[in-house]
């Protein structure tokens, strides 16, 4: 398996509070997710935005070519990804939401 690239940003331009802890497990899982279920893992970007203090929304973004494969037959992969995150996201404390779009180089 080869890296993925990440980003973080933040609604208000602000890290969040010290206390809001950190979504870690949500964000691994996805990059994880996203690198074995494409063919160019190595294109796989996932990036990071705070939009309350425990609400985090994670953005998938893959080539072109590998958006069938993400989203899947009437969106069941693309489901199944956002069920795995959330529950993944819970484990610390965050309500966490999975966008997935096609990456633009």
């Amino acid at each position: 398996m080869s890296s993925t690239e990440s980003e973080v940003s933040y609604d208000d331009g602000e890290a969040p509070d010290s206390g809001a802890g950190s979504s870690q497990t949500a964000l691994n899982v996805l990059r994880y997710l996203g690198a074995e279920l494409t063919q160019h893992p190595e294109q796989v970007l996932v990036q990071e935005q705070f939009e309350a203090p425990n609400r985090i929304r994670l953005t998938l973004s893959v080539d072109k070519a590998d958006m069938g494969r993400v989203i899947g037959r009437h969106g069941k992969i693309a489901s199944a990804i956002r069920a795995v995150v959330r529950a993944a996201g819970a484990k610390d404390g965050f309500d966490a939401s999975v966008e997935i779009q096609e990456r633009v180089n």
